[in-house]
């Protein structure tokens, strides 16, 4: 426990000694009026892509990076040389971090209220408010800005993950179904510029599908919010063949491959097989379609062998697929008059996916072609955890609130050129009151405060499940 204690407090020296913020944070102590004994600052959404955003990831940052003794002499020491060296002036603020080091034994002196994790608000709402908890550590709220502001993207991939899920759902209750856990599959982690990044991303968007191949993700949900506890399945992924598990037998002996890789599979086991190393359409109508050799393992299996097409025009391949499937395997008309294919077979599109993609394949299957929607499923990888950037959603982390020799003042910006990017003031609350949140100051709270107090003095005060967040992530129920 002493060792991951030492460990935490040099990360979090790396991040004083400019690593992990911007280097200017260090000159703004020294920039605000004398006397200045409190700041408070807030994190929202301005707008962007989607109207609401899936506040998700502060309980990640906090138990990484926030919690318990995370400032010491010794590091002080280190940034002090480290800033001398970046700045050529003596910019830091040695007095300040000592206070926190000395006097709050290297806990953070700060308040952090934030919206429930999981929990979809509307844009342009306040996500989270901090503020510090002793007069000596005014500094500390904007210093973090960098820190905290990057919630950004759990967020934003939480969000875009769940917006996926609402395009899905509408599409499958036309037809009488209702989405799958595994309907959009992770399929990131190499698009992701660090194994920190897939675990990050890859844990949001676990909140809204269960379907992933960012094995990082289920680690990060089981440390961070224990996931390990929850009641339904975390990460799940299937036995897939890739491309050089077919190619290594020959561009003449297809059939052979998938004939292995099918034997090899226990018959319960779902399959995922790559059918474009060289020809898409020739593997689905003739090999999977009518060879006896591969069709009839097919049909022994109990559990279902989904053909993967990774090349070409999406739709088109799409709906050829499908097409080609119910031709060979037939199946059944469902209730509402959508083709469902036989159990056996299946089709999972996993490149170059996006929500507008997405949509356009389900438009074209659903719609023009009346299958069902459970007939494909979909796997993304870095539009969903690389395409993403903080304007995506606009975030926005500001100053808003000062307190100066007793006297407590709004801060704000309104820059006369984009009126976009003019901030909120005062202290800030967000309530909820007959289904609307609605982003009003803190002293004068009517219905229900949506805010919670999550960290203070160093210490996480809620720990959120992962069930828990999934629960308040949930689509709303879509009826036929």
């Amino acid at each position: 426990m002493e060792t991951n204690n030492v460990l935490k407090a040099a990360m979090m020296a790396d991040y004083i000694m400019e690593e992990n913020t911007d280097a200017y944070k260090e000159t703004h102590w020294m920039q605000y009026p004398k006397g200045t004994t409190e700041l408070y600052g807030y994190l929202e959404s301005r707008g962007g892509m989607f109207h609401k955003t899936v506040f998700f990831g502060l309980q990640y940052y906090l138990k990484k990076y926030f919690a318990g003794s995370v400032i010491t002499n010794e590091t002080v020491d280190e940034a002090i040389t480290d800033c001398e060296e970046i700045f050529g002036h003596k910019f830091f603020n040695e007095k300040g971090w000592r206070f926190i080091a000395n006097e709050c034994t290297g806990k953070l002196p700060i308040e952090i209220k934030a919206v429930p994790e999981g929990l979809p608000v509307p844009t342009r709402n306040v996500l989270m408010t901090v503020r510090n908890t002793k007069p000596e550590a005014f500094f500390v709220p904007m210093f973090f800005e960098g820190l905290l502001e990057m919630i950004w993207y759990p967020t934003t991939v939480a969000t875009l993950s769940r917006e996926i899920k609402k395009e899905l759902e509408g599409w499958a209750v036309k037809t009488g179904e209702h989405v799958s856990i595994v309907h959009l599959n992770d399929f990131g982690f190499r698009a992701s510029t660090s194994l920190e990044s897939a675990g990050i991303g890859g844990m949001a968007h676990l909140i809204n599908f269960a379907g992933s191949d960012t094995i990082i993700g289920k680690r990060f949900a089981n440390k961070y919010y224990n996931a390990k506890l929850s009641k339904q399945p975390v990460l799940l992924s299937v036995y897939a063949a890739e491309h050089s598990t077919v190619t290594s037998y020959g561009k003449y002996d297809e059939v052979t491959a998938y004939c292995n890789i099918l034997d090899n599979a226990p018959s319960d086991a779902i399959v995922s097989m790559v059918v474009d190393s060289y020809d898409a359409m020739r593997a689905v109508d003739e090999y999977f379609g009518t060879n006896p050799l591969i069709k009839d393992r097919v049909m022994k299996r109990t559990a279902k062998t989904v053909l993967r097409p990774d090349s070409g025009d999406p739709v088109w391949m799409s709906v050829e697929i499908l097409n080609s499937l119910w031709k060979n395997y037939k199946g059944t008309i469902n209730e509402m008059g959508f083709k469902v294919l036989d159990p056996h077979v299946g089709v999972i599109y996993g490149d170059y996916m996006s929500l507008d993609m997405i949509r356009n394949i389900m438009y074209e299957v659903v719609q023009k072609n009346r299958f069902a929607p459970s007939n494909i499923v979909f796997g993304m990888g870095g539009s969903l955890l690389q395409k993403v950037n903080r304007d995506t959603q606009s975030f926005a982390y500001k100053c808003s609130s000062i307190t100066v020799n007793n006297k407590t003042w709004d801060v704000f910006k309104r820059p006369i050129s984009d009126a976009r990017k003019e901030s909120k003031r005062g202290k800030l609350s967000l309530a909820y009151e007959d289904g609307i949140y609605t982003t009003i100051k803190e002293s004068c709270v009517p219905g229900y405060d949506v805010m919670k107090t999550v960290f203070r003095d160093g210490e996480v005060l809620i720990d959120y499940t992962f069930d828990e967040v999934r629960e308040r992530a949930k689509i709303p129920d879509m009826t036929y």
